[in-house]
């Protein structure tokens, strides 16, 4: 679907199928507060991160301005943007989306190997990859690469092609940041799990043996994000043999050495494995 001549008409079609959108000026940003909500002195959108009882009928607060209102997007203040509008923006996060924003070649290799096909809608210098779900949204998540989704906006620039996959655990892992420094000192681990009694198929030297392999592996072949992904690996493997407690300290000596070949300290080897035990309830 191409821009509309007035992009109003366009950012009503767009509002009926369910996308909030937004007049974006200029630079492809939003249109500045006005002076009462300069500065959020007005208290912010409803629908910002902190609840606000702004209802302003200007195009105020970014992201949080869009709407699938028609009379909000015909109204005086909005036209008036509208007619100074360079292009639509959108909230992906509110259609229940996320974009992956990738921003040149390299970005989009790394994607076609690395994430699930999904919708793409070329962009200016590179694509977007669009998921059905929702998401915190960040930059700069690895090279090339932002996520829109929850409290930011993306560029309208097309229905694109491809069907829209679910959005998937490995781009919800970009946005996991780094392990914080611990409060504690570093030190070893002692694994939280134990068995649980009974016999552990997992226990099948050939099955858990290369299922570590695998993990090993996978940590030693990272060639970036190696925070994000050490906490995948632990996660995948905690899913997997964490419940029955046919881990051994040995098998998880194996994943932290791995981990600090790549440049991981013992601390942050700590913290993502807590992080991964408290992501999945053990």
């Amino acid at each position: 679907m191409s821009q509309a001549p007035y992009p109003q008409h366009t950012a009503l079609s767009l509002a009926a199928s369910g996308l909030p959108v937004l007049p974006l000026r200029r630079g492809k940003v939003p249109f500045g507060n006005c002076t009462a909500c300069a500065d959020n002195a007005c208290g912010g959108r409803p629908n910002m991160k902190t609840p606000g009882p702004c209802r302003c009928p200007s195009v105020c607060h970014a992201w949080a301005a869009a709407t699938t209102d028609p009379a909000v997007i015909v109204s005086p203040p909005w036209a008036a943007a509208w007619r100074r509008a360079v292009c639509i923006g959108y909230h992906p996060g509110g259609a229940g989306l996320t974009v992956v924003d990738l921003d040149d070649a390299d970005a989009i290799a790394w994607a076609r190997s690395a994430l699930p096909p999904t919708r793409t809608v070329p962009t200016t210098r590179g694509e977007h990859w669009i998921y059905r779900g929702t998401m915190p949204s960040a930059n700069a998540v690895r090279p090339g690469v932002d996520i829109k989704s929850l409290m930011a906006y993306a560029r309208w620039l097309g229905n694109g092609r491809g069907v829209t996959a679910p959005l998937p655990d490995s781009v919800r892992a970009l946005a996991v940041k780094a392990p914080s420094p611990a409060r504690r000192a570093p030190q070893s681990l002692t694994v939280p799990l134990r068995g649980r009694g009974g016999e552990c198929l997992h226990r099948t030297p050939t099955y858990l043996d290369r299922g570590v392999a695998m993990a090993v592996q996978r940590i030693t072949e990272a060639r970036s994000a190696i925070h994000v992904t050490v906490y995948q690996t632990f996660l995948a493997v905690l899913s997997t043999h964490g419940r029955c407690g046919c881990l051994t300290d040995a098998h998880v000596g194996q994943l932290f050495t791995a981990a600090q070949a790549k440049g991981e300290s013992p601390r942050h080897c700590t913290d993502a494995w807590t992080n991964a035990l408290t992501t999945l309830g053990l």
